[in-house]
């Protein structure tokens, strides 16, 4: 007695329809991705040859500046022109953070003691009106930004750009929670959307909130859009101390 075939009879050329269909979807897919990783990079090359010629153009125009600052700060108490720190970057890695000194040599030993007056309150960063560690030529510096004018030798070096969240210290990541961390998905900037938009007068998960909308939205564009009001935010003053 002869078994029944079970399976259903199979269609060559249907088989051979479904195939050619796969291959050509597989093929598009493989070229829309290879076009997105290009335009991907594209835009990263685009963004560093801005950030380099720029940075560079900065310090060459600004050397004059930099040269005071650095001779008044030495001048005002003997200590070292500048502080430096480890700072976070991109994906956590971590880099050497420059800044002039605005504060005097211990300050970081004394922000224990000043801590109730934080206007962050217990949030992750620390920020306090009339700090009383700050120098009096500090004060100008800080209210001027020229104490940041040191890293833009970061942003030729590739640790920093332009443009980007600022990059927070090893102590307030290791405070951070898993969502926190996404503003640790681009590179550093000197300045970025919060910084434009009242500085230290915006509360941490705000800031988070405005960094993580750049990362989703960046492009040269918003950027140079920025860029451009980073010069009467500064000239404002909000937010500096």
């Amino acid at each position: 007695m002869s078994k029944s075939n079970s399976h259903p009879e199979i269609d060559i050329h249907e088989l051979e329809k479904r195939l050619d269909f796969n291959h050509a979807r597989l093929f598009r897919k493989r070229v829309s991705k290879l076009f997105w990783h290009m335009r991907q990079r594209g835009g990263y090359f685009s963004k560093r040859l801005v950030d380099v010629s720029v940075a560079l153009s900065a310090l060459v125009v600004l050397s004059p500046l930099m040269v005071i600052v650095a001779a008044i700060i030495k001048a005002s108490d003997g200590g070292s022109v500048l502080f430096w720190q480890t700072r976070i970057g991109m994906w956590g890695r971590t880099f050497r953070f420059p800044k002039f000194r605005s504060m005097v040599v211990n300050a970081e030993a004394l922000q224990k003691s000043l801590s109730e007056a934080n206007l962050h309150g217990q949030d992750i960063t620390f920020k306090i009106k009339r700090d009383p560690r700050i120098t009096r030529i500090g004060s100008f510096i800080r209210k001027t930004s020229i104490d940041e004018l040191p890293q833009l030798w970061c942003v030729v070096k590739g640790d920093m750009s332009l443009v980007g969240p600022r990059p927070p210290l090893v102590k307030e990541v290791a405070l951070y929670s898993l969502d926190d961390r996404r503003r640790l998905e681009a590179v550093p900037g000197l300045t970025c959307t919060w910084q434009i938009s009242g500085r230290s007068d915006i509360p941490f998960q705000q800031q988070l909130k405005m960094d993580v909308e750049y990362i989703e939205q960046q492009s040269l564009k918003k950027d140079f859009g920025i860029l451009l009001k980073t010069v009467p935010a500064v000239i404002a003053g909000r937010g500096a101390y």
